[in-house]
């Protein structure tokens, strides 16, 4: 299953690392260089819930980022949830 929030659609991001080499100025040295950019994946801060909606009385299992918990308490379950097509 894909690593992709059921409620935001936040997904997998590539971005760099910077390696930097040399002792920084204020260390007395010459300051840091960039040496190379690797390359790196940044995932989301995905959790698999099981979520009771009071309207339906049912339970939901989704799979959802922090961010998106927060919205659905501060929103409600049911609202968040019919807004993202999952009931």
């Amino acid at each position: 299953m894909a690593k992709v929030c059921q409620i935001t659609g936040a997904g997998v991001t590539r971005g760099h690392h910077i390696h930097r080499s040399g002792k920084a100025k204020k260390e007395g040295g010459i300051g840091k260089h960039i040496t190379k950019r690797v390359k790196r994946v940044i995932y989301p801060n995905l959790r698999h819930k099981r979520i009771f909606v009071p309207e339906l009385n049912t339970w939901v299992n989704v799979k959802l980022t922090a961010r998106a918990l927060k919205t659905m308490d501060k929103n409600g379950a049911f609202k968040t949830l019919k807004e993202a097509g999952l009931i």
